[in-house]
C-alpha cells in the first residue's frame, strides 16, 4: 500500500470514529466554586467601552476581586466590576476597573497579541466544554489592545499566535477604565448541551505590581487553570448557523529574488473554509495557501552542536493547535509533531497545495486530524503528503490518556511514520490545595533509511506551586529516532533533569520576591557515559518592589566530544572532555516605565578557553501609538584553535493608529551572514472579519567590504471571511 492510500485509509477510520463517536455530556457546576449569572443581551449594545446601558445595570454582577500579589487574599486597591451579557450570536463583557489613581494607569500599546503583562490589563478565561483542561483566552488593556490565545496542558501553556474573531473597545474616566468584549459564538468551538460554562477573570495594576482574580486568587494558581475558575450560568442556546466560514484571500507581489535576477511577479489566489460539525468539531480546509503576512523569525546565535527551535506562527497550523499537543515534559528537546515541518524545508517556503483538518471534542475525547499536500519545489524536495492523528481521553478530574500518529516526510523519503502514546495524571488538590503532576509517554518511528533505535520513552513529575516548584524528568532517545514531522535536535542519548525553585517572600518593604533556582541536566549517551552536563543556579534573584529585577549566576558545565566540532567558521574544537564555569549577572528595569529594558553579562571559561556574551534590550514607549525596541547580542571568544566575534543586532518598529491599524517594522543584522534583513509589515482590520496586510521585505549583502541588494519583495494581501 502506498504512503497516500495509508494515510487516506486511516484518515478514513478516524471519520468513522468521529460519526459514531458518543455525543458530549452536561457537566455539573464544580461545588464551592463562585457564580456568575449571564444576562440577556436582547437587541445588542453600542460597542464603545462604556458600560452604560439599561442591560448592563440590570444584570448580575461579580462586584470585586480578591488580591493574589502582593498580598495573597487582600482587598484590591481599586474594585473591578464584570458583567456578561448573551444571546444566540454573542457573548459581551462589561468591565469596569475603578482606579483612585487614574492618572498613574500603566498603558503604552494598541498592538495586537500585546505582552500584557507590562501593563494595566484585564484578562478572561473560557472553559466552553467544561473539561477543566482548555479554554481560550482573552484580553485588554485600557489603549483597547488585544490579547488572545488558546489554553491547553490544563493551563500550563497558551498558544498567543492563534487570533481568533473578536472585538474590544476601551474608555477612560476619573473613575479608571473600562471595557466592551464582544466575542461572537462562532469564534469558539463548545461542547452542546451545556447551559453553563468555566470562567475566571484576572486584572493587573501595573503601578502597584498588584493582581487580583475572582475564582481561586491563590498564589499556587494560574488564572488559566480552567479547574479553578468560576462558572458563567444560564447560557442560552446558542446560534451556529449552518456553521460555515468561507475566505478568500487574493495576494499579489513583486519580487527580485537574487541580485541581478529579473522581477518576479504574482497574483494568487487562496480560499480557506471552515463548517462546523456540530457546535464542539471543526472541519476546515486550505487551498492555494500563502502566508506572506506572517512576520520573519527571530534571528538567534548558536554556540551548540545542535540545530535551533523556531516556533510556528502561520494561522492554518495555529487553530486547535492546542489539540495537537503532545505528552508533558518533554521541552523542545523530542516533539513528535512540529508544525514548521509542513511547508518549511530548512526555513525555506515550499509551496503548500492543499490541507485539510478536523479539530475538536467529542463527550470527553479530543480528536485531531490533519492532512497536507505540498508541491515539488524544483532542487529541494518532491511534492508530499503528510498527516497527523491525535485522540486524547480526558480521564479522572484533570487527567489525560492518548495517543498520536503521524504519516508521511517533507522530503519525500519512502515509509515514514511515527506511533506514540502518553498519559498525563494531574490533580489540583494534592495535600489538599496543592498541584501535582506526573506523566509518561512512549513512541517509536520508522523510514526507509532509519535502521537502529528508533523509539523514544519518558516520564515526568512536576510539582508547580508558588513557594516551591520541583520538577524531575528522563528522556531516552533512541540513535536513529527521526520524526520526519517532529523536532529531535539530539539522539542516541538519555536525558535526566531536576529543577528546584525556591520564592520567599521576606517582609522587607524594598523587596517583593526571591527566586532562588538550581536546575540540574545530565545527558548520557545510551550506555551511560557522559555526554554534557550543566548546573545552573541562582543564589541571588531579587524582584524589587518598583518592579526591577537582578539576577547572578553559577553555571558550571561540561561537554564530552566524540569529534571535532565546528563552533564558528575556521574555528574547530578538538574531540575529548571539557569542563568549565560560567558566570552570570542580569539587570532589568521595570516595564511599567516608558523607559526600560535589560542588560545581561555571561564570563568565564568556555571549553579550552573563554567567552565573554552581551545582551542588551532597550524598550522606548513615548506614547501608546508609537514603540521602539532595540536589541543586541554578542559574543566574544578566546580559544586555543581560533577567535571568532558573533554579533546580532535588532531594531523593531510600531506605530499603532489603533487597535485595529498597525505599521510594525523589524531589521536585524548578523556579522556571520553578513546580511541586514528588513520587515515592514502593515495589518488593517478594516472589519471584524477582513484583514489588509501590506508587508515589504528587503535584504541587503555585504560582499567583499561592498553593500549590495540581496533581494526584496513588496506583497499585498487581501482577506475576508464570510460566515453563515
Amino acid at each position: 500500500m502506498s504512503e497516500v492510500s495509508r494515510l487516506f485509509v486511516a484518515l478514513a477510520m478516524t471519520g468513522l470514529f468521529l460519526a459514531s463517536a458518543a455525543a458530549g455530556q452536561s457537566v455539573g457546576a464544580p461545588a464551592g466554586r463562585p457564580q456568575l449569572r449571564v444576562g440577556v443581551l436582547g437587541d445588542g449594545i453600542d460597542l464603545d467601552g462604556i458600560v452604560d446601558e439599561v442591560r448592563w445595570l440590570t444584570a448580575d454582577s461579580i462586584s470585586s476581586l480578591t488580591m493574589t500579589e502582593p498580598e495573597e487574599g487582600g482587598q484590591a486597591t481599586g474594585r473591578t466590576v464584570v458583567r456578561v451579557l448573551a444571546s444566540g450570536d454573542d457573548l459581551v463583557f462589561g468591565i469596569i476597573a475603578y482606579d483612585p489613581e487614574p492618572t498613574g494607569i500603566v498603558s503604552f500599546s494598541k498592538q495586537r497579541d500585546l505582552n500584557l503583562r507590562a501593563e494595566d490589563h484585564v484578562i478572561l478565561v473560557l472553559d466552553t466544554y467544561m473539561d477543566g483542561r482548555s479554554g481560550y483566552t482573552f484580553g485588554v488593556n485600557p489603549a483597547g489592545a488585544r490579547y488572545d490565545a488558546l489554553i491547553a496542558g490544563a493551563g500550563e501553556h497558551q498558544s498567543a499566535d492563534w487570533d481568533g474573531l473578536w472585538e474590544a473597545r476601551t474608555a477612560r474616566g476619573s473613575w479608571g477604565w473600562s471595557a466592551e468584549i464582544r466575542i461572537p459564538i462562532r469564534t469558539l468551538g463548545f461542547a452542546p448541551g451545556l447551559d453553563r460554562w468555566g470562567f475566571n477573570i484576572e486584572r493587573q495594576v501595573q503601578r502597584l505590581r498588584e493582581t487580583s482574580r475572582w475564582a481561586s486568587p491563590r498564589r499556587d494558581y494560574q488564572v488559566t487553570q480552567m479547574s479553578r475558575a468560576g462558572t458563567l450560568e444560564g447560557l442560552p442556546h446558542f446560534d451556529l448557523g449552518m456553521g460555515l466560514s468561507v475566505r478568500p484571500t487574493l495576494v499579489a507581489g513583486l519580487a527580485v529574488p537574487a541580485p541581478g535576477a529579473d522581477v518576479d511577479g504574482k497574483l494568487q489566489p487562496s480560499l480557506d473554509l471552515t463548517q462546523r460539525l456540530g457546535a464542539n468539531l471543526l472541519a476546515s480546509v486550505t487551498v492555494n495557501t500563502d502566508f506572506a503576512e506572517t512576520e520573519v523569525d527571530t534571528r538567534q546565535t548558536n554556540l551548540t552542536r545542535f540545530p535551533l527551535f523556531f516556533p510556528e506562527k502561520r494561522s492554518f497550523f495555529l487553530e486547535g493547535s492546542d489539540i495537537f499537543s503532545f505528552g508533558f515534559g518533554l521541552g523542545r528537546e523530542v516533539l513528535p509533531f512540529h508544525s514548521r515541518r509542513l511547508g518549511l524545508v530548512s526555513g525555506t517556503p515550499v509551496s503548500l497545495q492543499a490541507g485539510g483538518k478536523v479539530a475538536g471534542r467529542i463527550g470527553n475525547t479530543n480528536v485531531g486530524v490533519l492532512a497536507i499536500r505540498t508541491g515539488e519545489e524544483d532542487g529541494l524536495v518532491p511534492a508530499s503528503t503528510m498527516g497527523v492523528i491525535r485522540v486524547q481521553q480526558n480521564i479522572l478530574e484533570e487527567s489525560s490518556v492518548g495517543f498520536l500518529s503521524t504519516m508521511g516526510d517533507p522530503m519525500g523519503r519512502s515509509g515514514a511514520w511515527l506511533t506514540g502514546a502518553d498519559l498525563t495524571l494531574r490533580t489540583s488538590h494534592f495535600m489538599g490545595d496543592k498541584n501535582l503532576i506526573a506523566s509518561a509517554w512512549g513512541m517509536a518511528n520508522g523510514r526507509a533509511d532509519l535502521s537502529g533505535d528508533r523509539t523514544a520513552l519518558g516520564f515526568a513529575v512536576d510539582y508547580p506551586n508558588d513557594l516551591w516548584d520541583v520538577f524531575a524528568s528522563y528522556k531516552r532517545i533512541g540513535d536513529d529516532f527521526d520524526p520526519s514531522l517532529g523536532f529531535v535536535p539530539r539522539k542516541g542519548i538519555q536525558d535526566f533533569r531536576a529543577n528546584v525553585t525556591w520564592l520567599p517572600r521576606p517582609s522587607w518593604p524594598w523587596l517583593r520576591f526571591m527566586r532562588n533556582e538550581l536546575f540540574l541536566t545530565l545527558v548520557t549517551d545510551l550506555d551511560g557515559s557522559w555526554e554534557s552536563y550543566r548546573i545552573f543556579t541562582a543564589p541571588v534573584n531579587m524582584s524589587f518592589e518598583s518592579g526591577d529585577r537582578f539576577e547572578f549566576n553559577i553555571i558550571p558545565e561540561g561537554e564530552r566530544l566524540d569529534e571535532p566540532f565546528e563552533i564558528s567558521d575556521g574555528v574547530v574544537i578538538p574531540g575529548g572532555s571539557y569542563n568549565w564555569t560560567r558566570w552570570k549577572a542580569e539587570a532589568s528595569l521595570a516595564s511599567k516605565r516608558p523607559v526600560s529594558g535589560m542588560v545581561v553579562w555571561y564570563w568565564g571559561s568556555f571549553y579550552d578557553g573563554s567567552l565573554d556574551q552581551y545582551q542588551a534590550r532597550l524598550d522606548l514607549r513615548p506614547s501608546a501609538s508609537l514603540t521602539l525596541e532595540l536589541n543586541t547580542t554578542r559574543n566574544v571568544a578566546s580559544l586555543p584553535a581560533g577567535n571568532f566575534v558573533q554579533q546580532l543586532v535588532g531594531a523593531r518598529v510600531r506605530v499603532n493608529v489603533s487597535p485595529d491599524l498597525q505599521v510594525a517594522g523589524f531589521v536585524q543584522y548578523d556579522n556571520e551572514s553578513r546580511e541586514i534583513g528588513s520587515n515592514t509589515r502593515l495589518r488593517w482590520t478594516f472589519d471584524p472579519m477582513g484583514d489588509l496586510f501590506i508587508v515589504y521585505n528587503h535584504n541587503l549583502r555585504d560582499i567583499a567590504d561592498r553593500w549590495s541588494r540581496e533581494s526584496n519583495e513588496v506583497v499585498i494581501k487581501v482577506q475576508y471571511a464570510i460566515r453563515r
